[in-house]
């Protein structure tokens, strides 16, 4: 009788588990999980009894602190905060795993032929500079007008997810097309942000980060293949991004580029060893004695050898790749929406995103504008341009207004734009730079909603006349 319980919540466990995991590999299940942390960062941020837990949270101090003889106080990194950790440590490594992403799908996915990869970046392409063009004509002259790039992005997880929950309604071509677009769409807010989001540059540590960078291609290049040879270096370019005024999390996206792509151990090497190990655990299984439970002492260091082989003959950057994905996906990801979403709204205009203030500017208009309207109309204008001047080719079995419909999607801009945001208005003073961060996270929002709610019904109606014709 009192085994029962014991199971019972051992079986409990079990199942919740397996529902856990069942969940996690949903394709809409990170976009569920940020939608989610988004509601309850706005609601701590707004709360009374808790809008000031809410920020002393996020600038708690966590930087490492050393004492030197003399009396002098050393902080490394200084002045980092929690949320600072946050959008310059953590978010690194989701810009790797966004390198890894693109360098594989450059290799051996949407964008490893020129083909293949035309149609999907040229529509990237006119997805960034419409809405930019938008912001920009909006915003021309005013303290906003630094804001232009926020608008420019796609996010992959919430776009695809909702692809994934209209299923058979989009034609398995366009969701490939999507996905390939959001892919260069993250490549080119990549450089955007490299480009025109850092801060004044220390050239002479930028020197010293290229020329480390150099040596590890070179490391690359002559074939080394252990993870410590990458880990150390990728920490000491990630300081001297840091200080040399090039964000940060870009060092994430350079090692992605510098990571090996081939592995340690060839086919013909792993299944050479394979059937050398597998031969030697059948000799040593009575060795020690005929009932002694496998594996025995020999036969463990046989499945050692034979793990560290497995593990060499797949290459560093894929066992990465889905090694930081759930951690980037269902924490980082989240974290980074927890700390940034935050937004307090002392009135009600911060809703009225077409309110354009004399001085301020339009930013959430810009914003707004440039997600709902300029990201479809940037995406659908340029890939008729391609198709038209045969540079790139129509997606199998779709057809303009479908692929219209799924334009809408890439208006959802939510991480990256988000991330843009908080670096973005640098050049104003911190009341202004701090007011116009939160009214763009407002706008980027609520953008992004009614870009997915477009999108959605256009794809389902669409889809609807389509099978009646």
């Amino acid at each position: 009788m009192r085994l029962f319980p014991i199971y019972t919540w051992t079986k409990g466990i079990r199942n919740f588990d397996h529902r856990r995991r069942r969940f996690s590999n949903q394709p809409w299940a990170q976009g569920v999980i940020l939608l989610a942390c988004v509601v309850v960062a706005m609601l701590l941020a707004n709360l009374p009894f808790t809008k000031e837990f809410y920020h002393n949270i996020l600038e708690t101090k966590v930087s490492l602190f050393f004492k030197i003889p003399g009396g002098k106080d050393v902080w490394f990194p200084k002045g980092m905060t929690i949320e600072s950790f946050i959008n310059d440590i953590l978010m690194t490594v989701f810009f790797f795993t966004v390198g890894l992403e693109i360098r594989r799908e450059m290799k051996n996915g949407e964008l490893s032929s020129v083909k293949k990869a035309l149609m999907p970046v040229i529509a990237a392409f006119g997805g960034v500079v419409a809405p930019a063009v938008i912001f920009a004509i909006v915003n021309h002259g005013t303290a906003a007008s630094s804001g232009w790039g926020i608008p420019t992005a796609t996010d992959i997880a919430f776009a695809v997810g909702i692809l994934s929950i209209l299923g058979d309604k989009v034609p398995v071509s366009l969701k490939v097309f999507l996905t390939a677009l959001a892919i260069a769409d993250d490549l080119i807010a990549i450089l955007v942000v490299a480009l025109f989001y850092g801060g004044t540059i220390n050239f002479g540590l930028l020197s010293i980060a290229i020329a480390l960078i150099v040596l590890i291609f070179i490391m690359n290049r002559l074939g080394e293949k252990r993870e410590w040879y990458y880990f150390i270096p990728a920490m000491a370019i990630w300081a001297l991004f840091y200080y040399s005024g090039i964000h940060s999390t870009m060092s994430g996206v350079v090692m992605a580029f510098l990571v090996p792509m081939t592995a340690r151990y060839n086919e013909a090497y792993y299944r050479r060893k394979r059937i050398q190990y597998i031969k030697r655990l059948n000799e040593y299984k009575g060795i020690v004695s005929a009932s002694a439970e496998f594996p025995n002492g020999p036969q463990r260091h046989c499945l050692r050898r034979m793990s560290v082989i497995s593990r060499g003959s797949i290459p560093m950057s894929y066992r990465l790749e889905h090694a930081l994905g759930p951690w980037v996906n269902f924490l980082i990801m989240p974290l980074f929406a927890l700390a940034n979403a935050g937004v307090e709204i002392p009135d009600l205009s911060y809703f009225n995103v077409f309110h354009v203030d004399p001085a301020l500017g339009g930013v959430g208009m810009g914003i707004f504008l440039g997600l709902l309207i300029g990201k479809p109309l940037g995406i659908s204008l340029a890939s008729f341009i391609a198709v038209k001047l045969k540079a790139g080719e129509m997606p199998a079995k779709a057809s303009w207004k479908m692929l219209i419909a799924v334009a809408c999607l890439g208006g959802i801009g939510f991480t990256m734009s988000i991330f843009v945001d908080t670096l973005s208005f640098g050049d104003q003073t911190p009341e202004v730079m701090s007011k116009l961060r939160d009214m763009g996270k407002v706008a980027v929002l609520m953008g992004s909603l009614c870009a997915g709610i477009l999108g959605s019904l256009l794809i389902s109606v669409i889809h609807k006349l389509e099978k009646k014709a």
